[in-house]
């Protein structure tokens, strides 16, 4: 049965521009290709395809594969991870599960031991409990039963920018009023107070989305 995660929300570029990975980075993760005479299977998919949207499960598990290879954790251990908890659980996308890490921590952990994966960087320790990384991706992520519904972008966790698949065709937003035109907005002069009671928005949700888009149009 499809599910949200199923859907396709962005283009490559655009899933690219939002995870502020290089588009040609975000294609080998989803596509795989050829490294120094080697030809690589995808990360992300279980295999490749000619498609060239990108899933909402996708983005997901590209958000958190993001995030270790900004700390360069190996490719090769990631790669193991995901695809021996794709087979354990029987699921394309099992990072877009909240299932691995709420019931499913002993198939976490064992699958982070096989792999390789670095002690600082599991998901769960030996106690099966969360780790700092786990906890963090676990509050990034906005659940909805078994499934990931939302993302939030912004590394402060008190923000209220989210990105939604269902709301403004997964483009950021707070309170479902883009980040965009809010930025837009305030770029024309118009002051935070303004903006929020134009928009129906709280002054805090106003500050959040405009340094979102600072720091996005700056990058």
């Amino acid at each position: 049965m499809a599910t949200v995660l199923d859907q396709e929300v962005y283009t490559e570029p655009e899933a690219a521009r939002l995870l502020g990975v290089a588009p040609s980075t975000l294609h080998y993760w989803l596509q795989g290709g050829e490294r120094r005479g080697t030809t690589y299977l995808p990360i992300i998919r279980p295999e490749a395809t000619d498609r060239r949207y990108v899933t909402w499960a996708e983005f997901i598990e590209a958000g958190w594969l993001r995030a270790y290879r900004r700390n360069r954790v190996p490719m090769r251990e990631l790669r193991l991870f995901i695809e021996l908890l794709r087979d354990e659980l029987q699921v394309p996308y099992p990072l877009a599960h909240q299932r691995p890490l709420v019931s499913g921590k002993r198939l976490v952990l064992a699958a982070q031991q096989e792999a390789g994966l670095d002690e600082h960087w599991r998901l769960v320790d030996d106690q099966l409990m969360l780790t700092y990384p786990g906890q963090t991706f676990i509050e990034q992520v906005t659940w909805e039963g078994d499934l990931a519904a939302g993302w939030r972008p912004a590394p402060d966790p008190r923000s209220t920018v989210i990105v939604r698949p269902d709301v403004r065709f997964g483009r950021p937003s707070v309170q479902g009023i883009s980040t965009l035109s809010i930025y837009e907005y305030a770029e024309e002069g118009a002051s935070r107070a303004e903006i929020a009671a134009d928009f129906g928005l709280r002054e805090t949700d106003v500050r959040w989305a405009l340094a979102y888009e600072n720091a996005r149009q700056a990058s």
